[in-house]
């Protein structure tokens, strides 16, 4: 109903704009017919982010929700939606402390599915801080049947829209700003910086690709990772004691 997004159309243009092209070096045909094509606007939304006493009035309220694990792990990795959903607890290391991303989960065709990464530099491996292990064992603790360490109701893969829509809940209650879910990696990677991890290596655990093709991403030493680890700003934010109640 609504159409598809602004991003959307201009990849689909792209993809066909260079097939035209090597149809036009083919000589299949003598010009490209999307040129002058009318391509809606680039949309250019401001990323969010959430200050340290906002986390830990969100913290707080999604842990009375139920779902304070998933939100601290998405705030202390910095994963992409599908990333994180997409985790499975073969992925987790707790004697290395590292996480592997590894697949991704999203709704094709109106099923909620795992897929591939959309790049080779999504597929990594994240060392984690001593809290963050702490909190994905209570998790296993609460989820000991599933394969997924953040599963749905009947234990299979949860849908990505219904993470947003409990984020919002979340948020409305702790009397915070709505912000979207790609958001709170956003602010995974302000308070990386600003708690002195260098670039190259939150680039690393980010999953980003670079875009300038000079440029290559270098390797970092899983040192490195482990000191990108331990300076996660919610250290001091993680909560102890049972959840109160939970998110329906």
């Amino acid at each position: 109903p609504k159409g598809l997004s602004t991003k959307t159309v201009r990849n689909i243009n792209q993809v066909i704009s260079s097939a035209m092209q090597l149809a036009i070096q083919q000589h299949l045909i003598s010009h490209d017919p999307t040129d002058g094509c009318a391509l809606p606007k680039t949309e250019h939304r401001e990323m969010q982010t959430l200050s340290a006493d906002q986390l830990a009035a969100f913290l707080l309220e999604a842990k009375h929700s139920g779902v304070f694990e998933m939100y601290y792990i998405e705030l202390a990795t910095g994963l992409r939606r599908g990333e994180l959903l997409g985790l499975k607890w073969e992925d987790i290391d707790f004697t290395a402390q590292t996480l592997r991303v590894r697949r991704q989960v999203g709704r094709i065709n109106g099923e909620v599915r795992e897929a591939p990464l959309k790049t080779k530099n999504a597929y990594r491996t994240i060392s984690l801080g001593t809290d963050a292990m702490g909190i994905l064992k209570q998790q296993r603790e609460k989820q000991p049947s599933s394969s997924y360490v953040f599963p749905g109701p009947t234990g299979g893969p949860i849908a990505p829209d219904s993470v947003l829509h409990m984020l919002h809940r979340v948020l409305k209650r702790a009397g915070l700003p709505r912000v979207r879910f790609h958001d709170l990696r956003h602010t995974f990677a302000t308070l990386a910086l600003q708690n002195g991890v260098d670039v190259r290596t939150l680039q690393e655990v980010l999953g980003h690709e670079n875009l300038n093709t000079t440029q290559i991403y270098t390797h970092i030493e899983s040192t490195e990772l482990k000191i990108a680890a331990e300076a996660n700003p919610l250290s001091h934010l993680a909560l102890d004691g049972p959840d109160t109640k939970s998110e329906k």
